[in-house]
């Protein structure tokens, strides 16, 4: 990573669940549900915690595995929930890290959104990007492989 110019950047990702908007909305407010689909994959967790409440904190902090790109390098990302309607969205602040250098700082809004027997899940990612030119692309892409996952726990009992 190059010292650069901050790139700003504004995404949005969308996703259709065939469950009601109270389940797909507790994946992201049950710290149990989330850890399962948000934190596990190509990293070793050191810490997660979560305090799902308007002003509550989420922290999450993991290194990444042998064979991964840039192995052994470890990511923080602290959070702060800014506004919560339970069932309709949320709104969440973010700074992320990258060996204890920050990468990037993001404004978050997920939307639960009535559809059918289903809800349209839309997440709106406003962040600048400090230093990390691919970020934008790569963030937007982790969170389509997150959704995915979020699909894999929803159909879990």
């Amino acid at each position: 990573m190059a010292d650069q110019s901050p790139v700003h950047s504004t995404f949005v990702v969308e996703r259709n669940y065939p469950q009601p908007p109270e389940r797909v909305f507790a994946a992201f407010a049950q710290p149990n549900r989330k850890r399962r689909w948000y934190t596990e994959g190509d990293h070793e967790i050191q810490e997660f915690e979560m305090e799902f409440r308007e002003g509550g904190s989420e922290r999450l902090r993991y290194r990444f595995k042998e064979g991964h790109p840039i192995a052994g390098s470890e990511i923080t990302n602290q959070s702060t929930y800014q506004r919560i309607v339970p069932e309709k969205h949320f709104v969440v602040a973010s700074k992320m890290s990258l060996n204890g250098k920050p990468i990037v700082v993001l404004l978050a809004t997920f939307e639960f959104v009535p559809a059918g027997t289903g809800t349209d899940l839309i997440l709106t990612h406003q962040g600048v990007f400090l230093e990390w030119l691919d970020g934008p692309k790569m963030l937007e892409a982790g969170w389509r492989t997150l959704f995915d996952r979020v699909e894999k726990e929803l159909a879990l009992p």
